[in-house]
């Protein structure tokens, strides 16, 4: 299936060089980069090539009468029609077509301006449709009816409104070591678009910790991508997060993996060292027994902008670190703090994003001096 804007719109901009050449762009960047720190082979780990994401958002353009899906030009003000899509999954790209001819049928598509696909590897799929209008109840009996004839649930959403058209998250199947892990993933929330990718990242991740004994102390936690297979290695995991909706997705995520052996808890990084240090105490801590937690690995998987100074320094507590990193910059950046402690002893590229510019990294540090 091809693109008829393949390598014009935002995400496909490197496309012209095949998929082997952006890898390699990806791989001679990095490895430039980070050489300071380590200086033997980065380990790749590649993405599918076509229909390797599960997420995805379109814009919604209107011309005259008609509707498209759209996306922004990299290159250029405006943007690009588009087709078909061979990034998204094959459940998504079946669906894309179908779903617009539906809501030009029901014609809902006044104020439409865009549309957000979620998808399993089993063909769950939420789809959010965003207006510029407030939706009555004729909106939503036309949503349900499309949602019966396609078989996929809708989320309808305006300026202070969502209305759900049977539910608002998709239950995905993970497989990491030759076990399967299952998690909701709901709509509007953070998940990792490339499934088979992050498959690979959790899988080096846990090696990076193998052999280990004692409790695991995790940042920025999310819904539990990494800590409930870390669950699988540690005897204790402690997992903090900041958001309160991403803290309720891990523990139902825990719960649907017959996990019992983590502690979730949401603070930000600033606000977790300073209960830990005694510098304050925090209600959110009160059912939290840290001294029975033998903490001597640290797992961190921060945002774009990465750790700051602060949450560097903490982390520079513990004996081994490991980091995944969205952002090499940032990532780069930290390291000038972990590494004044810490040696770097494996890192990895993970192709979460081809045809960009983008990738994420991976980064095992141990304290200097430990075998």
């Amino acid at each position: 299936m091809d693109c008829k804007y393949f390598g014009e719109c935002g995400a496909c901009r490197l496309y012209d060089k095949g998929y082997a050449g952006q890898l390699q762009d990806k791989i001679v960047l990095n490895k430039e980069r980070f050489k300071n720190y380590f200086d033997q082979e980065i380990k790749v780990y590649t993405s599918l090539e076509e229909h390797y994401r599960s997420r995805s958002e379109f814009k919604i353009w209107h011309v005259e009468d008609n509707i498209f899906y759209a996306m922004n030009h990299q290159e250029h003000k405006g943007v690009v029609l588009i087709d078909e899509c061979p990034q998204v999954n094959e459940h998504i790209a079946h669906l894309m077509p179908k779903l617009l001819s539906e809501i030009k049928s029901a014609a809902i598509g006044f104020k439409l301006f865009g549309a957000d696909f979620l998808s399993s590897g089993s063909g769950e799929i939420v789809v959010s449709l965003l207006y510029h209008r407030k939706l009555d109840s004729e909106w939503e009996e036309k949503a349900k009816q499309i949602a019966q004839k396609l078989g996929i649930y809708i989320i309808g959403r305006s300026r202070k409104q969502k209305v759900v058209i049977g539910q608002d998250y998709i239950t995905e199947s993970l497989s990491v070591k030759n076990k399967e892990y299952k998690f909701n993933y709901i709509e509007n929330s953070f998940t990792q678009p490339n499934p088979r990718v992050n498959e690979k990242m959790i899988g080096w991740a846990m090696e990076a910790f193998e052999g280990l004994q004692g409790d695991l102390l995790e940042l920025y936690c999310g819904a539990g991508n990494f800590t409930i297979p870390f669950a699988t290695i540690f005897d204790k995991v402690l997992a903090t997060e900041i958001s309160k909706s991403s803290i309720n997705a891990a523990k139902t995520n825990m719960l649907l993996n017959n996990v019992t052996n983590i502690e979730f808890v949401r603070m930000s990084v600033e606000e977790f060292v300073s209960a830990l240090d005694g510098v304050r105490e925090f209600r959110r801590m009160k059912d939290i027994d840290i001294d029975k937690y033998e903490l001597s690995s640290i797992f961190v998987d921060p945002p774009r902008s990465g750790m700051d100074s602060y949450s560097c320094r903490f982390a520079s507590r513990h004996d081994r670190i490991v980091y995944i990193s969205c952002n090499p910059e940032t990532l780069h950046r930290d390291l000038e703090i972990l590494t004044q402690t810490h040696d770097v002893v494996d890192m990895a590229l993970f192709d979460q994003f081809p045809y960009t510019h983008h990738v994420e990294m991976g980064v095992k540090l141990l304290k200097k001096g430990l075998v």
